[in-house]
């Protein structure tokens, strides 16, 4: 998984944004980011914003819990199956956006959300090159916020705005696809609508299976999606039996399922992180394509 390890190799010697983009192949990285990773606005609880040449457009709705912000790519074939797309750790940025533009173009309507709105908004990081040279610990202050119920509080609130848009089909069923800390939030997401949350692909999602009540794996009885589970081989090897505990919950739950282990490490899918692996994100985006065609 993501961890305070993985982070202190990657920003090892404290990469600049040209040697981080080397070494992932990203085409290029912002240059010009504070070094600690965040601006003034956001170490004072605001965000970078979200410029709108950025792909989509910029949206807020009331939740629970405040005004959420997040991003929405629609189809440019009109009225399309809703998709919630929960990034990982390092939040929204470019790289989650041309993401979900390309789950937007295959007849998507996407929204990329914010789950830290809660501490900040718009883009926090712009790359992860950035999150990574100082960000995990104003990070892991925010995620401390972002509990199972109120990850479920907030699809709530997500599903309602995405309902009332004229470029979503209402009347088809939502996707939920979720990176890294946002793996599990596609369940949480299933688990809190169940009568509109038909499909849920977790990619390289920490904290599937574990002990507490909460559990994501524990929950799937009570969620009427499909699933994808797209597990690193680094988190398989630290975690061996997790696939075997997902695949019977699926199972004793009636659940259709994918359990597999991809042939990429933590992250793989994500083109900014240093663990990138292009054919096998491609297979992992071809495997989600094939369940929201069959499940929304």
């Amino acid at each position: 998984m993501c961890d305070d390890a993985k982070l202190e190799l990657w920003a090892k010697d404290r990469l600049s944004r040209r040697q981080f983009g080397a070494l992932t192949g990203a085409a290029a990285v912002a240059a010009c980011a504070p070094s600690d990773g965040t601006s003034d606005a956001s170490a004072s609880g605001g965000g970078n914003g979200m410029s709108e040449s950025l792909p989509g457009r910029e949206v807020r709705f009331a939740t629970g819990s405040g005004t959420m912000d997040a991003r929405f790519l629609p189809s440019s074939g009109g009225a399309a199956p809703a998709v919630i797309h929960w990034p990982d750790i390092a939040g929204i940025r470019q790289s989650h956006l041309e993401m979900a533009q390309r789950t937007a173009d295959e007849g998507y309507a996407v929204l990329i959300v914010n789950p830290y709105y809660r501490d900040a908004s718009g883009v926090i990081w712009p790359d992860f090159a950035a999150f990574a040279d100082g960000g995990w610990g104003r990070a892991s202050e925010m995620r401390e916020k972002l509990s199972s119920f109120a990850i479920k509080s907030d699809t709530r609130a997500i599903v309602e705005w995405l309902d009332a848009q004229e470029e979503v089909d209402s009347a088809r069923g939502i996707g939920a696809e979720g990176y890294c800390m946002g793996g599990p939030f596609t369940v949480y997401s299933a688990h809190s609508m169940p009568d509109r949350i038909k499909a849920a692909a977790s990619f390289h999602g920490g904290g599937l299976v574990r002990e507490d009540d909460e559990s994501p794996h524990k929950l799937l009885a009570d969620t009427q999606a499909s699933y994808l589970f797209a597990i690193a081989q680094d988190d398989d090897i630290e975690a061996p039996d997790a696939k075997g505990a997902l695949r019977s919950s699926a199972d004793a739950a009636g659940r259709p399922a994918v359990v597999e282990v991809f042939s990429g490490d933590h992250g793989w899918t994500v083109p900014d992180s240093p663990a990138y692996a292009k054919e096998a994100a491609e297979r992992a985006h071809a495997a989600k394509l094939k369940l929201y065609r069959a499940a929304l």
